[in-house]
């Protein structure tokens, strides 16, 4: 069956959509991105099952979409942060007659064993909830998400994949609170990294911090799921592991531009930023001040 299943990948051929940006290279963990130019032309489409979550944001002018669900048709008018959510495994079928409208959805599929991670975190049992079906649902929270993935994607992943991976978590976690049949509360995990737990992995970031660190390789040192290790690690140490990440590369290089006469876009390098330039924003957003006015 699962051989039967629609790609992701394969989403913007089946409208015939021009692709305009895609994570894909970037290989972003369980998440795929991409952002495309809806035709102006009509078009009927009948999608097969999805391997992956497909949650469409509409993005651009007002735009009238066709659904057909349960043998039932359902009409809307997209308005910007309108979303679509179809969950993996469904078939779906999609209608528009000409617009001449033209927008620039963003696509953002999940892997379901992402899902089911970030469910088995909070002691929920994968195997007794179901993600359900949006259609034309105004969600601010959601489109704010969608947005700042969308921003990263434009950027060229400057932030690094544990930036991404953190969103993808709250995607998910806002996902199964409201779009699903889920009605246990998401609750943060009871128990707490042990003190050698704790310091493997802050070692372990101190060690590689010019990395594009991820949260499944730190999780993997304490050999537990990148869920439970980004929800432990904020529980014990107050903020995320990206933000945390953040702060030790700024001091780092707040230090080797006091004690070294490296360029500040080496030093940016060497302490795992993209480039001066994010270096730069970090610094000052944690500092107040830039690079250049602590030399």
């Amino acid at each position: 069956m699962a051989s039967n299943l629609l790609n992701s990948l394969e989403l913007s051929q089946q409208f015939n959509k021009k692709l305009m940006l895609s994570s894909q290279q970037a290989n972003w963990n369980g998440v795929l991105v991409e952002q495309c130019q809806s035709p102006v032309s009509a078009f009927e489409v009948e999608l097969s099952a999805l391997s992956d979550h497909w949650l469409n944001l509409h993005l651009g002018n007002p735009a009238p979409l066709i659904q057909k669900r349960d043998d039932r048709l359902h009409e809307s008018i997209l308005h910007e942060g309108d979303n679509l959510f179809v969950p993996a495994g469904q078939p779906s079928y999609w209608c528009r007659d000409k617009s001449g409208v033209i927008c620039t959805p963003l696509h953002i599929c999940l892997k379901p064993e992402l899902i089911q991670q970030v469910a088995e975190a909070s002691d929920i049992d994968s195997n007794r909830f179901e993600l359900v079906h949006s259609f034309g649902q105004q969600d601010l929270q959601l489109h704010q998400i969608g947005m700042l993935i969308l921003a990263e994607l434009r950027s060229g992943g400057m932030m690094g994949k544990l930036y991404v991976e953190s969103l993808t978590q709250i995607l998910a976690i806002h996902l199964l609170r409201h779009y699903s049949n889920l009605t246990q509360p998401i609750a943060s995990p009871n128990s707490s990294f042990s003190g050698i737990q704790l310091q493997q992995a802050i070692d372990y970031i101190h060690t590689y911090l010019n990395r594009d660190l991820s949260l499944a390789e730190l999780a993997s040192v304490v050999n537990i799921s990148p869920t439970y290790f980004a929800s432990l690690f904020k529980k014990v140490i107050g903020i995320s592991p990206h933000q945390y990440v953040i702060k030790q590369r700024v001091e780092r290089a707040k230090v080797m531009l006091m004690k070294t006469d490296l360029a500040i876009a080496d030093i940016a390098l060497q302490v795992g930023f993209s480039s001066q330039s994010h270096l730069t924003q970090q610094f000052k957003r944690l500092t107040g001040v830039t690079p250049k006015q602590v030399r």
